[in-house]
């Protein structure tokens, strides 16, 4: 079998989302989309049709809303991408810089992220398709805190995170934990796009200035793991 089409749910990763080193960012970061972005580069490189459905600043809480919208799409692609967790495990960075001994929670706690997950997996399956599941890519948390703290005060952030910008790496890791998790509960393949970067001896270095995009050359190694998956699983055979 070789793969012919795909389409793609998920956030700004998915999307090709990264940081304008060209636009000057005064008024804050600004982003464009990459035509070097992963999902590009696999249409292009290995001549399969993507469709790409994801949005910026997307969550799993908005996956069965565009599912709904783009059924006839999803029936007609082999397989179905699934890119999220990384703006579910966010948070409302003002608030917590307004209030950093109140309680605070994640965009989508995580029962609900598995919640709202498996239902966007049984949605596709219901209509033919296969759900793979991405896991996330690397997070730098020292610009990731810079980059979210900006403006803020940023002394009370690093108090509501008990002194230490490590737990901004370690909570996103535990989101990433539950989508392997969650692949072997609903039999989903994940393809491992975190140990890509993981390999690189400098691998902040494939990450945009905000410490949570990648950059083109990050893009260029979640398509090397892409690849990788299907020619093991002669997708790619002629």
């Amino acid at each position: 079998m070789k793969l012919k089409s795909v389409c793609g749910f998920g956030d700004s990763v998915m999307k090709g989302v990264v940081v304008d080193d060209k636009n000057p960012h005064s008024e804050g970061t600004k982003y464009k989309i990459s035509d070097k972005g992963f999902a590009s580069r696999c249409s292009r490189n290995l001549g399969i049709k993507v469709e790409n459905f994801a949005r910026f600043g997307s969550t799993v809480s908005q996956a069965m809303k565009f599912i709904q919208r783009h059924t006839e799409s999803i029936k007609k692609s082999d397989y179905v991408i699934f890119e999220y967790g990384g703006n579910d495990c966010n948070y409302k960075w003002d608030e917590i810089a307004s209030s950093p001994d109140s309680e605070h929670h994640p965009a989508v706690p995580i029962p609900k992220f598995i919640e709202l997950y498996s239902n966007a997996i049984d949605a596709v399956r219901a209509m033919g398709s296969r759900p793979v599941l991405l896991s996330l890519p690397i997070l730098d948390p020292q610009k990731f805190f810079a980059h979210l703290s900006k403006g803020l005060n940023a002394e009370n952030i690093l108090r509501w995170l008990n002194g230490s910008i490590m737990n901004l790496d370690r909570w996103h890791e535990r989101y990433n934990m539950e989508i392997f998790r969650l692949g072997t509960l609903k039999r989903v393949p994940v393809i491992d796009i975190t140990s890509v970067f993981l390999e690189k001896r400098n691998h902040f270095d494939y990450l945009c200035e905000d410490g949570i995009h990648p950059n083109d050359e990050g893009h260029a190694l979640i398509e090397n793991a892409i690849v990788e998956y299907l020619r093991r699983q002669n997708l790619l055979a002629c």
